[in-house]
């Protein structure tokens, strides 16, 4: 397996960088908040800057996607505009909460593995 997949792989289970062992988020489905340190290795979670990057990213994604699937969707059953409204809404909350986590933890994983001097590792 290549450390890229691997990398992937502990990002994809929200698990810390470093040992690939402790959990990054605190407890809750919808808790955003890190942890200040990682409960198996120590690293301090709180030297990350992932800042606005994991939600920008997910909206140019999930714009991407979308878009067109709603154009289909359209196109395909020509259904009231109210269906869209709910349709749509939950689609996209689902995938937002669904994935924001995961895409945290790989921007955070990236930036472990990229600069380790603003982590304290050398």
């Amino acid at each position: 397996m290549s450390p890229d997949f691997k990398m992937m792989k502990k990002a994809m289970q929200c698990k810390c960088p470093k040992c690939g062992e402790g959990r990054l988020y605190k407890d809750g489905f919808l808790a955003f908040d890190l942890r200040d340190q990682c409960d198996v290795c120590g690293l301090d979670l709180s030297k990350n800057d992932s800042a606005d990057g994991p939600a920008v990213f997910l909206i140019f994604v999930l714009g991407f996607l979308l878009v067109p699937l709603a154009l289909m969707f359209e196109n395909i059953f020509s259904p009231p505009l109210w269906v869209h409204g709910v349709v749509w809404t939950i689609v996209a909350l689902g995938l937002t909460l669904g994935s924001l986590k995961p895409i945290k933890s790989y921007i955070i994983a990236l930036q472990y593995k990229h600069r380790p001097r603003d982590w304290g590792e050398e």
